[in-house]
């Protein structure tokens, strides 16, 4: 096979929120049949493929696909940018009252969070990431896509070492704490302590063991739990707990109203 046979590697990026019932009756409403499980998404795609093609391929270029040397950084992009800051605003988001993408980009807290934490993450990038971005908040204000925060929080466990973590590691192995990404891990300890939406994570009961002592006790568990090599950096355990206190007094002024 590694003689006779080419590989491609492809991501593809664009939203696809649960399907709902509302979405049931609206195909069957337009469209004139029943569709047992459609897939509604944004108008928005993205398709990269990388590969030797020996053979010859299709134009795919005049369907709007990037061919391209590596995949790998335009999937890094993806997964910090447009992950991330979902990941941030999914556990973020409902602690602040809001329940969707659409409502939290409209938050002008939750808005400056997702921009600041796209400056972070694009410090590492590869790729051009800024007109990503600009292309990301328009997505993010589409309406028509409800995409609910409480299903992007699941399994932060798996998500946020991956989303987030690469970030904060890169900055404190330059002796700096990325203020966004430092949010993201106190709104996710927040939510393991029951703010905001329910907990449904692989990681199981075990997590919510994590927290239930002082701040400073859950934050030093939770670092150490989504990158063990950050164990003992209490410069980034006192941020996550001060950045967990403050998305606490933000709660509390957004149930004041």
């Amino acid at each position: 096979m590694d003689r006779n046979v080419a590989w491609a590697t492809s991501m593809v990026d664009r939203i696809t929120p649960a399907t709902t019932d509302g979405d049931l009756v609206e195909v069957a409403r337009t469209q004139g049949y029943v569709d047992a499980s459609p897939v509604p998404t944004e108008p928005f795609s993205e398709w990269v493929i990388s590969g030797e093609f020996p053979a010859g391929r299709p134009d795919w270029e005049s369907a709007g696909v990037q061919i391209v040397d590596e995949v790998e950084p335009y999937e890094q992009r993806k997964l910090w940018m447009l992950n991330g800051s979902h990941s941030l605003l999914a556990y973020a988001g409902p602690i602040l009252g809001v329940e969707t993408v659409s409502e939290a980009i409209a938050h002008p807290t939750l808005r400056a969070w997702v921009e600041q934490w796209w400056t972070e993450a694009g410090v590492g990038l590869q790729v051009p990431w800024e007109d990503y971005a600009r292309a990301l908040l328009d997505r993010y204000e589409n309406p028509n896509i409800r995409h609910l925060l409480a299903q992007i929080a699941s399994d932060g466990s798996l998500k946020l070492p991956v989303r987030i973590m690469p970030t904060v590691s890169a900055f404190r192995a330059r002796g700096e704490v990325p203020a966004a990404a430092v949010r993201a891990v106190a709104a996710w300890l927040l939510h393991l302590r029951g703010h905001g939406a329910p907990v449904r994570d692989a990681g199981g009961e075990g997590l919510v063991g994590l927290v239930g002592e002082d701040l400073q006790a859950d934050a030093a568990r939770v670092v150490a739990f989504l990158d063990p090599s950050l164990a003992d950096d209490v410069q980034l355990r006192d941020a996550v707990a001060a950045a967990a206190e403050e998305i606490l007094e933000l709660e509390g002024n957004a149930r004041r109203g």
